[in-house]
């Protein structure tokens, strides 16, 4: 054993102290290798632990800035409601500062018993159920009874696990306030809205006078010649009947009556009355389209013959227009839908209004109007020979306010208006390039039952 000893005290002593016998140097290469690789892991994830802090501060920043934000009040609770964190609004509502409200409990936010118990209730279900708009009372900084409508909603960690729940509100004041003024610019906005829409209607309505004072001319001037006629045989038939009255022989008053033509003025009688009659009731139903055109909107619900409003709009816009823009109606016999043909007709009049300020100022100016029945509804085309509508444009053409006309030519309101009587009677109205050339309003409404 002696000598065995003395063998291994030879082997170990023939190397450097600390030095393992028996390792070659690829196993140092490995060894150092791995160490590279392990260094090299280290400073990537050191790299991406930055990043991540990075984000995570940034989160928390975030989240504090909208915390900060919020003017609604807001309150983190636990389970059983012990306050985790509040933000601003309600540091200010309470008079307390956050540090004095962590740790305190929720149900000392109540002025009362009642609302202690009111707000125990809301939280009975463990933060496992939502909770809106219930209207309690929180102490407020002056120590007053505040109420506030509140929104309990529950939190959650990573795995579904309930951590309690967070409460929102708003006192009610403020809500009141808001509602109201809402309420208020809605009332503005409709009363706006009237008022845009009664002023785009006399616009169109202004718009035709001239044709209109043309087409009053006729009857008016019929009406007065036949007066004036009968004015003079008034005089006429008098003479001849005191003639009678003064017992004049039976040839004296035969010649009177042949001087005075009394055989005419008789036979003349029948058709001037009947043409002045004629030329009053024309009279009286151009004023009555122009009162029912120049009303206000009325729920008006009747049959009616949609041709018939499509002729009587084209007459009064070609009265007013030059003399060269042609219409061409080709319709496919009646077509009866049901509604306002007052409103209807204010539709008609202003696709026929654009097609004649799209014509082409040179002249030749065309205006194609098709109508026929599909299915349950009716389809009118409504094709000028313009140079159409910009595509840019077409996606924005019955925006309220929108015009490519010059200032001063135009409001914008026409076709959104027009868009939202056709949406009131169940049809649509869209707007497109035609093929050949020009622009094509479709207008599209159901049939009368």
């Amino acid at each position: 054993m002696a000598g065995r000893q003395g063998r291994d005290e030879n082997v170990q002593g023939s190397g450097h102290p600390g030095e393992l016998v028996g390792v070659g140097e690829d196993v140092w290469m490995d060894v150092i290798h791995k160490m590279d690789e392990v260094y090299s892991d280290l400073l990537q994830y050191e790299v991406a632990l930055e990043q991540k802090n990075d984000k995570l501060e940034e989160s928390q920043q975030f989240i504090l800035s909208v915390l900060t934000s919020i003017s609604d009040i807001l309150v983190v609770c636990s389970r059983n409601g012990t306050i985790e964190d509040v933000n601003p609004s309600m540091e200010a509502f309470s008079g307390r500062s956050a540090a004095d409200l962590k740790g305190s409990s929720l149900f000392d936010l109540f002025p009362d018993d009642i609302a202690r118990d009111q707000a125990r209730h809301m939280l009975s279900g463990h933060g496992e159920r939502s909770v809106h708009d219930c209207e309690l009372s929180l102490r407020a900084a002056d120590g007053s009874a505040v109420p506030v409508s509140l929104n309990c909603t529950p939190r959650f960690n990573a795995v579904g696990k309930s951590l309690g729940v967070v409460v929102t509100g708003r006192p009610v004041g403020e809500l009141r306030k808001a509602y109201h003024a809402l309420r208020q610019a809605h009332d503005d906005l409709k009363r706006t809205q009237q008022q845009l829409v009664q002023s785009e209607k006399m616009a169109s309505l202004g718009r035709l006078v001239a044709g209109v004072a043309h087409e009053l001319n006729n009857p008016i001037s019929f009406i007065l010649g036949n007066v004036h006629a009968l004015r003079r045989y008034a005089d006429r038939i008098e003479t001849y009947v005191a003639a009678l009255h003064d017992g004049g022989s039976v040839a004296a008053c035969a010649a009177l009556r042949k001087e005075l033509r009394i055989d005419r003025i008789l036979a003349d009688l029948d058709p001037l009355i009947d043409g002045t009659i004629e030329g009053a009731e024309r009279t009286r139903d151009i004023v009555d389209g122009l009162k029912r055109f120049s009303a206000l909107d009325r729920d008006e619900q009747q049959d009616f013959d949609l041709g018939e409003v499509i002729e009587r709009a084209v007459h009064w816009i070609t009265k007013a227009t030059r003399d060269d823009f042609r219409v061409s109606i080709e319709l496919d016999g009646a077509l009866r839908v049901r509604g306002s043909p007052g409103q209807m007709q204010q539709v008609v009049m202003n696709l026929v209004q654009n097609a004649r300020d799209a014509s082409p100022p040179q002249g030749g100016a065309r205006l194609t109007i098709t109508g026929e029945v599909r299915g349950g509804s009716v389809s009118v085309r409504f094709r000028d020979n313009g140079p159409g509508v910009d595509e840019q444009h077409l996606a924005q053409i019955f925006d309220p306010f929108f015009t490519t006309k010059p200032v001063g030519q135009g409001t914008g309101l026409g076709l959104a208006i027009s868009y939202g009587i056709v949406e009131r009677h169940g049809g649509q109205l869209g707007a497109a390039n035609h093929p050949d050339g020009g622009a094509e309003f479709t207008l599209t409404l159901p049939l009368a039952d």
